[in-house]
C-alpha cells in the first residue's frame, strides 16, 4: 500500500470515528440504543464476509466488539423497572453471545446470519416505539 493509500485510508477512519461521534452526542438514550443495535448488526455482518474470505484474525475482531455491544446492550437493561420486557430482552442478549461464540468457533455464517436477523427484529421493535419515546419526552 502506498502511502497516498495509507492516507486516504486513515482519513477515511477519522472521518468514521467523527461521523460516529457526533451521532453520539447529544443523542436520546433511545438513539444511543438504536445506535448500539445498529453497530452489533454492522460488526457481524462484517465479520461474516471476513468469515467468507478466511480472514480469521479481523473476523474474530468483529465479532468480539459484537459481544462486546450486546453485553453493553445487556448491562443497560434495568431488569426492576422492565419487568417481563426487559427479562426477555436479557435472555435474548444472552442467547445471542452464546451464539455469536460458537460461529466464531465453529466459523458457522448461518448462526451470524441467525443473530443479524434477531438483532434486526429488536432493532425494528425499538424503531417502532420511537414516536411514543419522541413523543413522552416532548410533553414531559
Amino acid at each position: 500500500m502506498s502511502m497516498t493509500q495509507r492516507n486516504i485510508k486513515n482519513g477515511a477512519a477519522q472521518y468514521r470515528l467523527v461521523d460516529v461521534e457526533s451521532s453520539v452526542k447529544g443523542a436520546s438514550p433511545h438513539k444511543l440504543i438504536q445506535l448500539l443495535l445498529e453497530g452489533a448488526i454492522s460488526k457481524i455482518q462484517v465479520a461474516r464476509v471476513l468469515m467468507d474470505n478466511r480472514q480469521i484474525g479481523p473476523k474474530c475482531e468483529h465479532i468480539e466488539r459484537a459481544l462486546a455491544i450486546i453485553n453493553g446492550l445487556k448491562s443497560a437493561l434495568n431488569l426492576k423497572a422492565g419487568g417481563q420486557i426487559a427479562a426477555n430482552l436479557d435472555a435474548l442478549y444472552d442467547y445471542v453471545g452464546r451464539r455469536l461464540i460458537i460461529a466464531n468457533y465453529y466459523n458457522d455464517t448461518a448462526i451470524l446470519e441467525e443473530v443479524v436477523r434477531l438483532l434486526k427484529e429488536i432493532l425494528i421493535g425499538w424503531n417502532g416505539i420511537a414516536p411514543k419515546v419522541i413523543g413522552d419526552a416532548t410533553s414531559a
